[in-house]
Formats: C-alpha cells, structure tokens, sequence
C-alpha cells in the first residue's frame, strides 16, 4: 500500500546511472519537480565512484571518445570540460604467451600467430568496415559467421572469436555483426593521424557524476540512495505508484533506466501489460562484469590496452589507466583494471572476492613474469549483473519502446540503444532524449 502524500506533477526515475541522472537533470532544469530513486549508495550506475589508495576512480574503467559530443557538451555545461584531457592510446594482444603491439597496419603485418596472407586479408575487413555506412546487412548475420567468411577461419579463431567468446561468454556465437561494426567504428571516429585518443578527466569521471547530482539538487530535484524499488503500478486515478519502503511515492510519470530484466519484475502486475510483452522483455539476455582495480608500485606493461586473447588467462582485458594518463593523474601511482563479461551464475559472481582476485593475479604473472603480487598497495573487486546485453539475431524487433503499455511509464537502458552499443555519451544522449519526450507528453 502506498502511503505517501499524492503529488500529480513530479517524475520518479528509477536508476541513478548517466541516462537517469541526464534526465533528471534536464527535466529539473524545466522546472519539472522529479525524485531519483537508486538501490546503491551512491549515483553513478557503472560510472559509480570509490576511492583506492586516495584516488578518486571508478569501478568499471571508463573513458570518452573525441565523437562523444553529448558527452562533451554537458561536460561543458557542468564546468569540467578544462579537466577532460585526450591522450593518445595504446593497444595489444596476448596471445599464445605472448604480447603483441596491436595499433597500425606495420603492427597487424608483424603479427606472427596469423599467416601473412591471413594478416593482409584481416587489414582489407577492418578497412571494409571503417568505410561501411550501410550496416543494415550486418543485422542478419552473426559476427562470428561473418568474421570466418570475410577475415576467415585462422584469424577468427586468433583475433575475433577469443574477444567475443571473452565478452560474451557462451553467447559468444549469436552476437550480431553489426554490433561488432558499431564498437569498430567508434574506435575508428576518435582516431587521428597518430591514432587513437581516448579522454579521461583529472580527478575521475565523479565530477561529472557530482556534477549532474548537484544540478539536480540545484534545481529543486531530490535523490534517494540505497533506495530498493519493489514495484510500479497504475492506480485508479491513472498517476503511478512507486513501492520503495519509507520512501514510497506516487507520481504523474516515471521513467525506469534499469536493465530489461529488472522492469520486467517491476511492472508484471499491472493489467495493461500483456504475456507477449514480458516475454519480449524476458528475450533480451545479459551478462554481468567482474572488476578488479590495483595500485601498484611496479609499472607492468608498457601499452594502456590489452585484450586477452589466450584461454590460459582467466580474464578478457588487462588496462594500465596511468599509461593512458600519465602516472600523475594518479598521484604518482601506477593503477590497473582486471576485467571479465560472463552470465551471472559464473563462479567469478559467486566465489569470495579474495579468491578471484589471487586467480587473476597468477594470470597476470603468466602474462608478465616480472609481475610481482607484493608490489600491490591497493586493490578491490567489484561485481555488476546486467552489465551487458545481447545483442543477437532478430534484435532490433524485440527491442521493447520507450513508452510501456502501463501510460505514462516509460523505459530507457542500453538495450535500446542501436546499432550502438552501451557508453555513458549514449546514456547521456538517452537521457536527454527522455526528459524532453516525457516533458512534452505530460
């Protein structure tokens, strides 16, 4: 039963991430009265801030592309943009015991685990797809399927199957190709002459999470942390009802930003949704990340970016954030990322953390055998369900609307987000475009 007093011209979001923050930002701008409600103790979703060893971080690496103008945008808006700094990346590949630089044709011509003929081929389909406008076909064919037809057997099973498979876990062969072509090209757009440059700002992604949370607050808006969300229902009168305990609320409007799956439970009871629409909800897979984030004093690779192509490695990428930028962005310290994708009964999301972590760490010394585990200062491990959807054959129908069959609920996450894939300059575009439709339709 919801006890709250009734307040007909407020908008309740579910999910205190880029896309719900950005549009409770916007719509508190408008002078529309809104509440953010967030299970976590803190507003950020998979941008979230902590502090390891006195650095302001994030659980899950992230970084901007030099095409991430939404990004940029409220960047600038917020007052920050003068501590976004670009710098210039660098990429490898592990594979069969061995590192590989990987950043520029002469690189992929001197990789020596594919044939030559096989390293010319896989330069002329990453040229293909750098140019590919028409991404339309890519949707009725598997990246895996597509890969071993075009780059063929050898560096799909070298390059291309080892990421999917690292990524995605066992739906590794039903990810479409267009998606591949959409992470292909964003890489491509924030490159220059000298490659790629990736942006990280001084002081972490938190002060534009920070600042976003005091805009909204600026504004008039309010935002409840550590807040759980039981259900959503249309009552008699047709406002919304949220059950969230204590802080329980009912609403003209609300936007849920939460994964497909957890909307799904929220709304089931309600009698405009239909066994067809939870169904198309329930079609939308995931898989869940593992983090591990460590200082250390030793510097152990000299590349910002490894992909982990060798099964003996018990993770899919290894960052070196202080080679991206700069060992003084991080108070003289060097700070690494340890990250792996699976679904969500993988022991990784169940084992205790110390034991997960000791793992990774002998993985690393397989990788480099001058890593030492004692030159660790700080470390921590973090889990996140839903981390990533799946984007598979005949996706795009299923992808659910903006608007649900409950009036005046609307739904806005990364699986709506196409041909791209998830980022925070998409979660800031969807929330932008959230806030206008819901400030218009009300």
């Amino acid at each position: 039963i919801i006890i709250a007093a009734m307040q007909r011209d407020e908008v309740a979001i579910i999910g205190g991430g880029y896309t719900g923050l950005t549009a409770a930002y916007r719509l508190a701008q408008s002078d529309v009265p809104v509440v953010v409600y967030e299970r976590e103790p803190r507003v950020g979703g998979l941008a979230v801030g902590f502090e390891l060893d006195g650095i302001p971080l994030e659980k899950i690496w992230h970084f901007l592309y030099m095409s991430d103008t939404h990004a940029l945008r409220l960047a600038e808006e917020l007052g920050v943009r003068d501590r976004l700094v670009f710098h210039e990346s660098s990429i490898s590949t592990y594979y069969d015991g061995e590192l590989y630089p990987f950043m520029t044709p002469v690189d992929l011509i001197r990789f020596r685990p594919l044939p030559f003929i096989d390293r010319v081929r896989t330069g002329f389909v990453a040229l293909y797809l750098k140019y590919l406008r028409n991404w339309k076909p890519l949707t009725r064919v598997t990246a895996y399927e597509w890969m071993k037809k075009r780059a063929g057997r050898r560096a799909t099973r070298v390059i291309w199957e080892p990421l999917l498979r690292g990524k995605f876990g066992p739906f590794y062969d039903r990810v479409i190709m267009s998606w591949l072509w959409g992470r292909v090209k964003v890489r491509q757009d924030s490159s220059e002459e000298s490659g790629e440059r990736l942006g990280y700002f001084r002081g972490g992604f938190g002060l534009l999470t920070e600042g976003l949370r005091e805009g909204i607050e600026r504004h008039g808006g309010k935002i409840h942390t550590g807040v759980s969300v039981e259900r959503i229902s249309k009552q008699a009168d047709g406002t919304i009802a949220v059950a969230a305990g204590e802080r329980s609320g009912t609403y003209r409007d609300v936007l849920v930003t939460s994964s497909t799956r957890v909307f799904r439970e929220l709304i089931r009871e309600n009698d405009e949704v239909t066994d067809d629409y939870l169904a198309r909800l329930a079609s939308i897979d995931y898989v869940g990340a593992a983090v591990m984030v460590f200082t250390s004093e030793q510097e152990i690779s000299p590349y910002y970016w490894h992909n982990v192509n060798d099964p003996d490695i018990p993770f899919l990428v290894f960052l070196s954030n202080s080679i991206l930028a700069g060992r003084e962005t991080y108070s003289g310290k060097n700070l690494y990322y340890i990250g792996f994708y699976a679904p969500d009964d993988h022991r990784y999301f169940t084992e205790p953390e110390e034991s997960v972590m000791a793992e990774w760490e002998e993985g690393l010394a397989r990788m480099f055998p001058d890593f030492d585990a004692a030159q660790i200062r700080k470390k921590a491990f973090f889990r996140f369900r839903d981390a990533q959807h799946i984007v598979d054959l005949g996706y795009e129908e299923r992808i659910p609307p903006y608007e649900s069959p409950v009036p005046h609920v609307y739904l806005a996450n990364f699986s709506q987000i196409y041909p791209e894939d998830r980022g925070l300059n998409f979660a800031i575009r969807e929330g932008e475009k959230l806030a206008e439709m819901i400030r218009k339709r009300s």
